[in-house]
């Protein structure tokens, strides 16, 4: 009872007093070798985001995203407004547009809470006391792992579908239509058969890619957003169709 209390009481806690007692996160999740090509990688993570969050603009956060060098694709809600793409998304991505639905994603994660939920009894009763200011160092050790507990727990399915919905919102805002949006989602691969623990963990409490695609498509015609649109390519700087500055045009595509 008491685990329940605390797991339902732990998302309650303010966005700055949880970006206050999270600060060591970005330090304790590390990050890609700092180099020129990932420094501006993660320049351009970061303006993307903040164009996103224009459109969410009652977000409680200060959010920060950084690159983690991982080859699988994957992307993590931290605690605190810290988010983490890791190398191995960037690297398979074909557009800024399915970069933006996975970091909206994310962000829906946030708006729901979904980060604080779930994390555990001995962790979440560390978040308390600390937040309470009792436990002292002993509050801070409990939170010690919580970047590595982070990456190999997962959300359940509604808070996974709801997260896409709203981030599918926020990809609309920003471009006018949602092309692209569904291609990362549409590339994961079948669980079946997947060997790497942590990538079979990952897609056993995910939406598998083609029922995903699905509820995405169904969101987009239920709200009459044009999923016919140009996919604009990561990196390099130009204007882009919304008038915020967005990046070089691809090709066309079509959410099938």
């Amino acid at each position: 009872v008491a685990a329940v209390a605390v797991d339902q009481l732990v998302p309650l806690l303010p966005p700055s007093l949880e970006a206050r007692i999270f600060s060591f996160v970005p330090a304790a999740a590390g990050g890609a070798e700092a180099d020129e090509e990932t420094d501006a990688r993660e320049r351009a993570l970061q303006a993307l985001l903040d164009r996103l969050l224009r459109h969410w603009p009652e977000s409680p956060y200060e959010f920060r995203v950084a690159i983690l060098e991982e080859s699988e694709p994957n992307a993590i809600a931290f605690p605190g407004g810290f988010i983490a793409v890791t190398t191995g998304l960037l690297d398979q991505a074909e557009s800024e547009n399915e970069i933006a639905m996975v970091l909206g994603h994310e962000l829906g994660h946030f708006r729901n809470r979904d980060h604080l939920r779930g994390l555990g009894r001995g962790l979440a009763l560390s978040l308390a006391l600390a937040a309470l200011g009792a436990g002292g160092s002993d509050a801070l050790v409990g939170m010690a792992g919580l970047a590595s507990d982070l990456t190999q727990r997962g959300f359940d399915r509604d808070q996974e579908s709801e997260a896409d919905a709203f981030g599918l919102g926020l990809v609309q805002a920003e471009y006018g239509h949602v092309a692209g949006a569904a291609d990362f989602f549409r590339r994961l691969p079948d669980p079946e058969g997947i060997v790497e623990e942590r990538l079979a963990t990952y897609l056993s409490t995910h939406p598998l890619g083609e029922e995903r695609v699905e509820a995405l498509e169904r969101i987009a015609l239920a709200r009459g957003w044009s999923r016919d649109g140009e996919l604009l390519r990561f990196g390099s700087v130009s204007t882009g169709t919304t008038g915020s500055p967005g990046l070089a045009r691809a090709q066309s595509s079509v959410v099938e």
